[in-house]
């Protein structure tokens, strides 16, 4: 029964993809003499590691909405399920690399979106969970199914930088925030009735008629060089 290793070697932002995407750059091995593998239908489930890494004040408050006050966070930072992941690895004996595809999302309803966001710089620790099936060449040459332990997996961290570089590829200077029907209804009556030409011109005035939250948001832009 083949005895497999993962690997996650690197990682880069997946150019002209119909959304954005990482491109992890997975490492497939077992021993020398091991049986001809034909192919694994492998899953990932990819975990962040929220409590491998410091954050400095500045991401501590963009990480609030997520985790509450730092006085708490003993309690309420913990592993953050990401995503799901799948790759058909090709036929080989001892050793292949493929490339895994991550579809990433810039809704800031999403938990994951809200974390990379708030990153100033560093790296986020994640988990790659494995499983799938395996077809295996036995020492007669006949066909073997078996499946991927539970207990194989594989740890990288991922620069915050590779993220940011995504999503200002897909979205230069942009970002999107998904509204429920009757307010975005709302909004939209409301530009109508003002005559507004953008939604963005829409928001600035309403902004406007609110010093402190502007005050806030120019402040927080100041601080941060990603949307």
């Amino acid at each position: 029964m083949p005895d497999l290793s993962f690997t996650i070697a690197a990682a880069e932002p997946i150019r002209f993809a119909a959304v954005p995407t990482l491109g992890f750059r997975l490492e497939v091995a077992q021993p020398a003499g091991g049986q001809p593998i034909e192919n694994i239908l492998l899953q990932a489930q990819i975990q962040i590691d929220t409590p491998r890494r410091r954050y400095t004040p500045e991401e501590q408050a963009g990480l609030r909405d997520l985790f509450g006050d730092i006085s708490n966070w003993s309690r309420t930072l913990r592993t953050m399920h990401w995503t799901h992941a799948n790759v058909l690895v090709p036929a080989f004996e001892e050793r292949i690399a493929v490339d895994l595809a991550v579809p990433c999302t810039f809704d800031f309803n999403v938990a994951a979106t809200k974390y990379f966001h708030a990153l100033d710089d560093g790296e986020v620790p994640l988990t790659f969970l494995f499983s799938g099936t395996v077809f295996y060449r036995d020492e007669c040459g006949g066909l073997q199914m078996t499946r991927v332990p539970w207990t194989k997996e594989a740890q990288y961290r991922l620069p915050a930088s590779v993220w940011r570089s995504m999503m200002d590829a897909y979205y230069p200077n942009t970002a999107w925030l998904c509204l429920q029907r009757e307010t975005f209804e709302k909004l939209a009556a409301c530009k109508r009735r003002r005559g507004i030409p953008t939604w963005e011109r829409l928001i600035e005035e309403l902004l406007a008629a609110d010093p402190d939250a502007a005050s806030a948001i120019s402040a927080a832009g100041n601080g941060h060089d990603h949307p």
